[in-house]
């Protein structure tokens, strides 16, 4: 699925660089993209896709610390833990502009 949806936005965004149509194609373009991604069934799919992503990248670390114990780096454990505090503290959105509903 992954790889289709990157097919078909390359060969948008191929159309779209590459077209003569011009500006009003363009923008007609532009427009259904807009509405697309403002659909809710669409929000929430990514909502979705993206706290289920959270919820891998969460057991692959704990995974790897289990593994790993101390050899991590005093940098990146301390970077690890300032990113889970700014999270933990009330932040409503992420670097991804999704919040952690």
């Amino acid at each position: 699925m992954r790889y289709k949806l990157t097919f078909v936005v390359g060969l948008a965004l191929g159309y779209v660089l590459g077209t003569r149509a011009g500006r009003e194609r363009y923008e007609q373009l532009k427009k259904s993209a807009r509405q697309v991604a403002q659909n809710p069934a669409v929000r929430n799919t990514a909502e979705s896709a993206a706290q289920q992503g959270r919820e891998f990248a969460g057991k692959a670390y704990h995974a790897v610390s289990d593994k790993v114990g101390d050899h991590v780096p005093d940098s990146v454990a301390q970077r690890v833990r300032s990113l889970r505090e700014r999270n933990t503290n009330g932040a409503a959105e992420d670097d991804w502009g999704t919040s952690n509903t």
